[in-house]
């Protein structure tokens, strides 16, 4: 399809081109990973551990919630959001980034019949892969410290696929423009950082101002956590799935972004 804009040269823009090679694109990451796994599982457990360990037992004996609740009660249905976030996130931002420019894996890959959106696609399926691990890791924890109240919460692990989507297709989108392996540390200084402080895992979200309250409600993670809050405590309301809805959306519009930019960057 070609595209012309008043005063712009026509351009084409061509839908996303994917076919069932993605799946080996990911295949590739799934066996580096199964070769690394003992290297790669120590984070996931240990940041989490730590985080229930010194916010949700130590300082929560400091924090008074409504209805009594203990305050490692109500942080741990926001860690089990928010670190997927973390690894599906990180897969797509440092992992993709040394693939594409230090091992030159993407070139390679599609010097065969693999195209530059399979490997795309691939990239966002493993960064969700690894949410899954991580989602995992983190319900198996938080059981062990009895918070969960709900069998519901088993959901979150399958569920932890569409913000590994999500947050796998925004990681992606900044790799895209990123010339240096360094500069990635702005992306996650500035915009996954800030979700994990302000997504409501730590506090609720309505004992800030209205219009703090609001931009809350544009920060991704936001609605994870609320999903994942529902699950954990059995209290599931039809707002959810409205929750669900605006990470498909942002999934979708990011994703196809992600498509369009690595095809800028990986077609010379």
């Amino acid at each position: 399809m070609t595209i012309a804009l008043p005063g712009l040269p026509r351009f084409a823009v061509q839908p996303p081109d994917v076919s069932y090679r993605a799946l080996r694109v990911w295949q590739r990451n799934r066996d580096v990973y199964l070769r690394m796994w003992k290297s790669e599982i120590v984070w996931p457990i240990v940041d989490p551990l730590l985080t229930l360990l010194a916010l949700g037992i130590g300082l929560g004996g400091l924090v008074e919630l409504e209805g009594n609740q203990d305050y490692v009660d109500f942080i741990a249905p926001g860690l089990l959001a928010i670190w997927p976030m973390w690894s599906a996130a990180a897969e797509t931002g440092w992992g993709s980034y040394f693939r594409m420019e230090n091992q030159r894996t993407f070139q390679a890959i599609v010097a065969t019949p693999v195209s530059v959106d399979d490997v795309i696609t691939g990239e966002i399926m493993w960064a969700a892969t690894r949410a899954l691990i991580s989602a995992s890791y983190i319900l198996v924890l938080i059981t062990a410290f009895g918070t969960v109240e709900s069998g519901l919460a088993v959901l979150s692990i399958p569920l932890a696929v569409l913000p590994g989507l999500m947050f796998g297709s925004i990681s992606l989108c900044y790799t895209s423009a990123a010339r240096s392996i360094s500069s990635l540390n702005y992306f996650f200084a500035a915009y996954i950082t800030p979700q994990f402080w302000l997504a409501g895992v730590f506090f609720p979200l309505d004992r800030l101002p209205e219009w703090a309250q609001k931009a809350a409600w544009w920060i991704p993670a936001t609605h994870v956590v609320e999903v994942y809050r529902g699950l954990a405590s059995g209290d599931l309301e039809w707002g959810h799935l409205g929750d669900i809805a605006w990470m498909v959306v942002v999934t979708g519009l990011f994703y196809v972004v992600a498509i369009f930019a690595m095809r800028r960057r990986l077609i010379k």
